[in-house]
């Protein structure tokens, strides 16, 4: 598992010291997209919200406290072609220090439980680690 990423403070640039959503627009840019043309895309359909370049600036360079609205996160999502569900996970993890992963193929009780151990020490987890290794073994000899 991976470190969450957190607020940068004012005026760093180091990298790594970024937050996932800024970082995401960085590399954006980084890559050659203009803070400009981000602004022309950064429309949310839904609402018509549009973000200013200088809004994109400050979301790399000075994040504000709180993390960007539903509509402002759409909008993210059409200025950098990637998905909202990306954008939505980048902005939990810089603002919530939650890291969001995937879990398609699995029911609910799945994503639960393994919701559950991600929150837990290290510790914690090879404990349950080896019950779960233990009753997988214990099945094995059994059939």
């Amino acid at each position: 598992m991976t470190a969450t990423a957190s607020a940068p403070e004012a005026g760093t640039d180091e990298p790594g010291s970024r937050g996932a959503l800024s970082q995401l627009i960085q590399d954006a840019n980084d890559r050659g997209l203009s803070y400009a043309k981000m602004s022309e895309r950064a429309i949310d359909p839904e609402s018509g919200v549009r973000l200013s370049k200088a809004y994109l600036q400050r979301l790399v360079a000075n994040p504000p406290a709180n993390a960007p609205s539903p509509a402002q996160m759409r909008a993210l999502s059409n200025a950098l072609r990637v998905s909202e569900r990306r954008i939505k996970a980048a902005a939990a993890e810089q603002w919530l220090e939650y890291e969001a992963t995937e879990l398609a193929g699995y029911n609910d009780e799945v994503r639960i439980i393994v919701g559950h151990l991600a929150g837990m020490p290290e510790s914690e987890l090879r404990r349950w680690r080896a019950m779960i290794e233990a009753d997988e073994r214990a099945r094995r000899e059994n059939d």
